[in-house]
C-alpha cells in the first residue's frame, strides 16, 4: 500500500522540478499526487502474467543517418547567442540540474 506523500515530500519533488509552489498548491499536489500512487497500488493488483512483454507498440523502426556537422552562419549563431539568458565563449550557461 502506498504512503501518502509528506510535505517534506513535494517540497522536494518541487526543488527537483525547480517549481516554487505557495502553501496551497503544496497542499493540493500532495493530495493528488499521493492519489496517483494509491492507483498504483489498484494497478498492482491486476493479473498480468499471461501479457506479452511489450517494448514497442507503434511498429516504426530506427533511421539511421550519417551525423554531419554543417557549419553555422555567424549571424545565425550571434542571434541564438544573443536569445539566451547567459553565454560565455559561445557557450550557453544554464542552473546546475544535479547538486
Amino acid at each position: 500500500m502506498a504512503m501518502k506523500l509528506t510535505k517534506e515530500d513535494i517540497a522536494k519533488i518541487a526543488k527537483l522540478a525547480r517549481l516554487s509552489l505557495t502553501d496551497e498548491e503544496a497542499a493540493r499536489y500532495q493530495e493528488q499526487l499521493s492519489s496517483v500512487l494509491e492507483y498504483m497500488d489498484v494497478l498492482n493488483e491486476a493479473d498480468t502474467s499471461k501479457v506479452e512483454i511489450t517494448s514497442q507498440v507503434t511498429g516504426l523502426e530506427d533511421v539511421f543517418r550519417e551525423d554531419v556537422v554543417d557549419a553555422c552562419k555567424e549571424d545565425e549563431r550571434d542571434l541564438i547567442i544573443g536569445q539566451f539568458p547567459e553565454s560565455k565563449d559561445f557557450g550557453l550557461k544554464v542552473p546546475a540540474v544535479l547538486e
